[in-house]
């Protein structure tokens, strides 16, 4: 019920509805119990003792700067399933602004104060230009690990940091216990990014992130560690599009140990969420932990089809 609320927020806007391209987007978003983003504000309302109605507005605005992010991003990286293919790049463009816009205007219909509401607006700005911030270093060449956590660190945790903020202070909670769990959010924010990074370099056939080697943190191992394959893996990431090369990279991947450093920040960052989770004093906790729980489902999955055990310490955390 709170997702189709949430979508009818958007669409009640009446520019929204007379703009057929946003009614599409908005009306091809899927929900995924405890996965998509705008579950988020939601359950960072319940856990702090908050009515989830409250956090509608939080939600829409959470879904409007992830399409804005999303149709960016997408022309960005040059994806072959991005809308701009069809729509173009100038209308593209606007219609990702048009959607940045409505975040706010969605916000600003939350009940409350005019002091939180300005507070929450504010949020939701910071996160939009970190996030824009993070998009243009994901532009430039990435050739460190040290380059690429600083894109990832400014384009990943503001996003996801942004729905607990503000889920939370619409449930009621007093600034410090909101900026906790933006702090949370942050951290569950790079340990998906890991872990979509890790999923997209094993995905067959080859997903974009092929195409920009050095942005994608596994693929970015395999050509800048020290080991054997070193060379051929270069060499065979060139062509993705290869069936063979692909296989013969993926499995250098996991021979190069980039598989296992993936899973070693993870099992990291799990026990970093693990830690902040367990000191916050939560009405009701249950749904942060369950979400934690759920984020290793797919990733026990993806260790199995590649025929790697899920590591110990990280499906025991």
């Amino acid at each position: 019920m709170s997702f189709e609320q949430m979508k009818q927020r958007i669409l009640a806007m009446p520019e929204v509805a007379g703009w057929p391209e946003m009614v599409e987007i908005v009306g091809r978003a899927v929900h995924q119990p405890g996965r998509s983003l705008w579950d988020y504000p939601f359950m960072a309302c319940r856990a702090v003792g908050g009515r989830e109605e409250a956090a509608v507005p939080a939600a829409a605005a959470i879904c409007c700067s992830l399409a804005s992010v999303h149709l960016v991003d997408d022309m960005l990286d040059d994806d072959p399933a991005g809308d701009y293919h069809t729509l173009g790049t100038g209308k593209t463009a606007n219609i990702a602004l048009a959607f940045q816009a409505a975040a706010h205007r969605a916000l600003d219909e939350a009940a409350a104060d005019g002091e939180t509401r300005a507070a929450l607006q504010a949020c939701l700005a910071r996160m939009a230009l970190a996030t824009a911030y993070g998009q243009n270093l994901d532009t430039r060449d990435v050739r460190s690990e040290e380059d690429y956590w600083r894109a990832v660190e400014t384009k990943t945790p503001p996003l996801f940091g942004t729905a607990f903020h503000l889920g939370a202070r619409l449930g009621g909670a007093a600034v410090p216990l909101a900026a906790e769990l933006e702090r949370l959010g942050g951290v569950i924010g790079l340990y998906i990014q890991v872990s979509d990074d890790l999923y997209d370099a094993l995905k067959v056939p080859a997903v974009a992130d092929w195409h920009r080697r050095y942005n994608n943190l596994p693929i970015l191992y395999a050509l800048t560690a020290e080991h054997a394959e070193r060379e051929e893996f270069a060499r065979l990431s060139l062509h993705p599009e290869d069936p063979e090369a692909l296989a013969a990279a993926q499995k250098i991947l996991l021979r190069s140990g980039a598989v296992s450093y993936c899973a070693l920040k993870m099992i990291e960052l799990s026990r970093q969420a693990q830690a902040i989770l367990a000191r916050l004093p939560l009405h009701s906790p249950e749904p942060i932990a369950q979400l934690l729980s759920n984020q290793r489902t797919p990733l026990d999955r993806l260790f199995r089809s590649v025929g790697v055990e899920m590591p110990a310490a990280l499906s025991a955390d």
